[in-house]
């Protein structure tokens, strides 16, 4: 008779799945790299404590972002904006064209 035909063998192992679902921690790497809390946070190395802002904290929640000091282009001013661009959009095309030409005609 094989194991898994013993009924106490198939009884053991289900007891030990389930009494293994209900542990907490079942990583085996949890011993190696540690859980972080063992010791004090590690310090950042110079060149990136010198290269970040001073007072550059994160906003408390429930308080609203300071307004902005460069407002939005109103509906006029996007609509001249996307003129002047397809304006240059339409003159490089122009260009390229020509360019193009002049190409083709230069080849021997």
């Amino acid at each position: 008779m094989s194991r898994l035909h013993n009924p106490q063998f198939v009884a053991a192992l289900a007891v030990i799945g389930l009494l293994g679902g209900c542990s907490s921690d079942l990583n085996p790497m949890r011993a190696a790299y540690g859980t972080g809390e063992a010791g004090p946070p590690a310090q950042a190395p110079d060149f990136v404590a010198q290269s970040r802002r001073s007072g550059d904290d994160f906003m408390p929640v429930g308080v609203s972002a300071p307004a902005r000091p460069i407002r939005a282009k109103s509906a006029e001013g996007t609509k001249a904006l996307e003129d002047e661009l397809l304006a240059a959009r339409g003159r490089n095309e122009a260009r390229g064209r020509s360019a193009e030409g002049a190409a083709k005609g230069a080849k021997p």
